[in-house]
């Protein structure tokens, strides 16, 4: 249906209601107040909250209340959190040790057996447990 021309030539916008919202001059408002992706800070609060282990709809909850008119869907939320998983299931319980102890600047030290990847020792030291041992 086209929008009605009164006599002026000037359009006058249609107003229906319908399942998807209203339709204005041929536009459909489906009531998102903006889509788009997650922000920076916001993709570091997620990991935060997942660390914590919060469910994600506690997490799509806060970002909702924490700033009205940037809304957050659920499909985005839940993209983000798959990637994040499927990026941490190439980790062993080791390897994710030695990757966190150097994000933490930890020092690590290890020994693998002669010739083969086989670990034998490993010895994971936080900076300020170093100087005290020295001193």
């Amino acid at each position: 249906m086209k929008p009605r021309v009164d006599d002026e030539e000037e359009e006058v916008p249609i107003k229906r209601r319908g399942p998807y919202g209203t339709k204005k001059c041929g536009v459909y408002h489906h009531g998102h107040t903006q889509d788009a992706r997650l922000k920076e800070e916001q993709l570091i609060q997620t990991k935060q909250f997942r660390k914590s282990h919060m469910p994600p709809r506690d997490m799509l909850r806060f970002f909702r209340e924490q700033n009205v008119n940037y809304a957050v869907s659920a499909q985005k939320l839940y993209n983000v959190l798959a990637k994040m998983k499927k990026k941490m299931q190439g980790h062993n319980m080791v390897e994710e040790v030695l990757c966190l102890s150097a994000q933490w600047s930890y020092t690590t030290f290890s020994r693998n057996c002669d010739g083969s990847n086989v670990l034998i020792d490993i010895v994971v030291a936080h900076p300020t447990s170093i100087q005290m041992m020295r001193t």
